[in-house]
């Protein structure tokens, strides 16, 4: 016998008890509708059978490996259902990704559109409705390589070639479909009920231009249609807010081929851009920061004194200046360790906390460009962190309420992710360990949740990355808190302990929004470009009637820019009802109309973008209205 932990509930099985059979054996549920399991923290094949004690928890759709399980299912069905239709096509790869999956295939000449896609669901539909049995099996080397050359898959076979000796080496079988995985999957093709094939796109086979370029179909897959159906209207709606339409629909920012990944904020852009910049320095004040600012470009000595020469040289743009060599920097940090050695240090300048909008470059390959999401220069919302150890948990919780602070502001939500040591790190592992104990009980302390993220820590230490989830739940990667002992050490810093010795302080590298540009570019998504009142590049529109309006309307303009708000006046000649829907498309908070009957009573009629016909008011009342709103940064 074996004893199986269910979430903290202790069982007995028969040892070599299969999951399927132990999930059914479970009468409160824990297992229904799973699609694998965590054995031991394990993803782990519903297929397989336990034979020693063991903590076990059931995955369904609700949960990451439940849903890449249910998906790469549906990826084996769509690939099964191309190679009936098309017998001479060649399987590459196939994975689950975030809210879907692909399939990549070598079509040998014959050219797949996007006509193509309602015949493959279809065929996907006929193998759904078999219900065909997937069985798991493995082979050796020899044998696996020679069933794929029978089946005349090369790129499975060089895939299988690739494989350290030793590996497992598995395939999974659904009919007449064979495919090399190491899966985990769904027990039968029955189980995934609802799916759609989203786009074709071309892939180079891993990744490489060297190699030949394959035909890639995204397709998302779930259990139930309603399930389908809401995440297909979600990206209709993401859709009408990609921040490349709404930048350029509202004149915030451009794209150019003159400057590929290179963004050019246009005045209204400025606007919003510098308002942002304006709250950011305010908050950075109030919770004791110094800014300072740094050059875009230092000799290459200096980054490899830093470490990001070896980690990072293939993103790094370089120069050579006087005959030496140079590089632009990628980062800021290297550049506040030399204004913090500038100045001698006590341990009662601690922490000593430096914030820095940094210009930034990296160099993106141009297939990885995506408007400002994926840039290659970007200013950076940087700051570093300079205290004892222990001054550790304070900071960092010091860090998180700020960002709780500055989040809550745009509505944003968040979740919390600690990553470990990678394998390409600098520093000891001690030295690692106590890194990431320490950011554990920061946030421990603090109540609030996380998840690990194993090995994906900086090179130079620990860090905790904050996702922050928008009006459509979808999640963006902003935030950052990184611990480093390491960078201190390499750039000899040092501060006048109490009893007078010279000790290394610890840093923390902090970005909060991450990337103006990028942070630009999720509020733009997030507020579908209807940005609050406090934000908006024009908050209140001055719309004329007729012509014999216009002067009373400037008036008042000019009694509401007095007190910094931002306006712009409507004077073509057009028809009011056409100014008010451009005024609606330009998504402004608020229009002030004005008639005769406004210009006798010394009032204006209040349209709001949200609440529509708000009636007559006072200018006065109005203004107290908007600049309370204003004041309060209310959403």
């Amino acid at each position: 016998m074996i004893k199986v932990s269910l979430k903290g509930d202790e069982r007995e099985f028969e040892s070599g008890s299969v999951l399927t059979d132990i999930a059914k054996s479970i009468s409160e549920g824990l297992a229904r509708g799973s699609f694998c399991a965590l054995v031991d923290g394990e993803v782990t094949d519903m297929r397989a059978a336990l034979t020693a004690d063991c903590a076990v928890e059931f995955c369904g759709f609700d949960t990451d490996a439940g849903r890449r399980a249910f998906r790469h299912t549906a990826s084996h069905i769509m690939a099964q259902a191309v190679k009936r239709l098309y017998p001479n096509v060649k399987l590459a790869i196939g994975p689950a990704i975030d809210n879907g999956f692909y399939y990549d295939f070598d079509t040998e000449g014959m050219s797949l559109v996007p006509e193509d896609l309602p015949k493959i669901e279809e065929e996907m539909k006929k193998i759904v409705k078999e219900n065909l049995p997937i069985e798991r099996f493995e082979l050796p080397r020899g044998e696996a390589i020679r069933l794929m050359t029978e089946r005349d898959e090369p790129y499975k076979v060089e895939l299988i070639n690739d494989l350290h000796e030793g590996s497992v080496i598995s395939f999974y079988r659904q009919g007449e479909f064979t495919d090399l995985c190491a899966g985990p999957h769904l027990m039968s093709t029955g189980a995934v009920k609802a799916f759609k094939l989203t786009g074709l796109a071309g892939a180079y086979w891993r990744g490489s231009e060297k190699n030949k370029m394959l035909t890639r179909i995204y397709a998302t897959a779930f259990p139930k249609a309603s399930e389908l159906e809401a995440h297909l209207a979600a990206i209709e709606e993401a859709k009408k807010r990609d921040h490349r339409k709404l930048g350029k629909e509202l004149g915030l920012f451009a794209l150019l081929d003159e400057g590929p990944g290179f963004p050019f904020f246009l005045p209204k852009g400025m606007v919003l851009r510098n308002t942002l910049l304006d709250y950011w320095r305010a908050v950075h004040k109030r919770y004791g920061y110094v800014e300072i600012n740094t050059p875009i470009i230092l000799n290459q000595e200096l980054w490899h004194r830093s470490g990001h020469w070896d980690h990072y040289k293939d993103n790094m743009y370089t120069t050579v200046i006087d005959g030496e060599d140079y590089a632009v920097k990628p980062m800021n940090c290297p550049g506040c360790m030399l204004v913090y050695k500038l100045t001698p240090h006590s341990y009662r300048d601690l922490p000593l906390r430096m914030a820095e909008l940094g210009l930034v470059h990296r160099h993106e390959l141009s297939g990885a460009l995506h408007g400002l999401f994926r840039v290659r220069c970007f200013t950076q919302d940087d700051a570093h962190i300079f205290m004892t150890w222990e001054q550790i948990e304070g900071e960092i919780q010091n860090v998180v309420r700020l960002f709780d602070e500055v989040y809550s502001v745009f509505g944003l939500t968040y979740s919390i992710e600690i990553s470990t040591m990678p394998e390409d790190h600098i520093g000891d592992k001690e030295t690692w360990d106590l890194a990431t104990d320490a950011l554990k009980k920061a946030i421990e302390d603090m109540g609030k949740e996380y998840t690990i993220n194993e090995g994906d820590g900086a090179f130079y230490g620990p860090k905790i990355d904050f996702h922050l989830a928008d009006s459509l739940g979808r999640t963006w990667q902003c935030g950052t808190i990184q611990l480093d002992m390491q960078m201190p050490e390499r750039f000899e810093l040092e501060y006048t302990a109490p009893d007078g010795s010279k000790k290394r302080p610890v840093m923390i590298h902090r970005a909060m929004l991450g990337s103006i540009e990028r942070f630009i570019g999720v509020i733009t998504e997030h507020f579908a470009g209807a940005f609050p009142t406090w934000l908006s590049p024009v908050q209140v529109k001055l719309l004329p009637i007729a012509d014999r309006h216009l002067e009373y309307l400037k008036g008042i303009a000019a009694a509401l820019e007095e007190k910094g708000v931002r306006v712009e006046i409507d004077e073509r000649n057009e028809k009011i009802g056409y100014k008010i829907r451009e005024a609606q498309l330009e998504k402004t908070p608020y229009m002030l109309i004005a008639g005769d009957k406004d210009m006798e009573g010394g009032v204006v009629s209040v349209r709001s973008r949200s609440g529509g016909d708000l009636g007559a008011m006072s200018v006065e009342a109005f203004t107290e209205k908007l600049l309370e709103e204003i004041e309060t940064m209310a959403r």
